[in-house]
């Protein structure tokens, strides 16, 4: 099977499949894909719902914390504040990356509740890459939502809990974690917009331009099937480095020598089927 990404003359994402055998000429990319078609269908109410809680309180809990940060500022901080933002930022693209390898490499769509809910929309992104484009916030971010609920709660108590002194001494550790809790909450919302060629605001084709999140272009390299580099997805930062140590491609050769799991073999077959 051959797949390929190019650019079409509105600097869009365009993908063509060549499907071999009996199927040959049904399977296509984009949303009229069997497999894109059947992966769209799996979206539940239960797992809406639970986008929607995750949201919510992330959110709520954002705020609450972002006000006990500026209440305990302090300028001696700015230097730790600082490294603790860009630490924050690069935490937070490793961490995409580790995930974005992880559910497109491994695991199955038909695994209990995990697989529907959560490796779904990665089979689905590779078929119908602009699908992500056509989710509303509720269902682009709620996810990456209910990964910052716990940090964000704990760092809540915390503030509420804890005497100025002790908030005094941790606070550029707070400043790194909210950082990175900010930029996980944000990941999918910059992967939408690197898959985004129409509307998007002045001001986030600048940070796209100037590489502060992920760029267009940039991401185009990572949806080349079979899809196996990459994968950071909130600044691509890290991808060139970690591309250059292979590191990747050593952890599938370690755990394929280990389990005798094939990378990215479900990935295949949702792009495979043809009804």
């Amino acid at each position: 099977m051959a797949s390929m990404v190019n650019e079409n003359e509105c600097g869009g994402e365009t993908q063509s499949l060549e499907p071999q055998g009996p199927g040959r000429g049904a399977a296509r990319w984009g949303s009229q894909h069997a497999g894109a078609r059947e992966l769209a269908n799996l979206y539940s109410p239960g797992k809406r719902c639970q986008e929607w809680i995750s949201v919510i309180l992330c959110f709520s809990l954002m705020a609450f914390n972002l006000i006990y940060l500026l209440a305990n500022f302090h300028q001696g901080h700015t230097w730790s504040i600082l490294l603790g933002i860009v630490a924050g930022i690069l935490t937070a693209d490793f961490a995409s990356g580790f995930v974005h390898w992880g559910a497109d490499t491994w695991g199955s769509v038909d695994l209990p509740i995990f697989g529907k809910a959560f490796i779904r929309p990665f089979r689905e992104h590779h078929i119908d890459p602009t699908a992500i484009t056509r989710h509303d916030f509720i269902e682009t971010n709620g996810d990456n939502c209910m990964l910052t609920i716990v940090p964000l709660a704990n760092m809540a108590y915390n503030f509420l809990t804890l005497s100025p002194a002790e908030i005094y001494h941790i606070y550029p550790l707070y400043c790194y974690l909210y950082a990175l809790a900010i930029f996980v909450t944000l990941t999918n919302q910059i992967h939408k917009w690197s898959h985004t060629y129409f509307g998007l605001p002045r001001w986030v084709v600048f940070l796209q331009d100037c590489h502060i999140i992920l760029p267009r272009k940039h991401h185009r390299i990572h949806h080349v099937s079979p899809h196996e580099t990459y994968f950071c997805i909130t600044t691509g930062w890290l991808n060139y480095p970690l591309e250059k140590l292979g590191f990747w491609r050593y952890l599938e050769d370690l755990i394929q020598g280990v389990t005798g799991e094939k990378p990215r073999s479900d990935d295949l077959k949702w792009a495979q089927k043809v009804k």
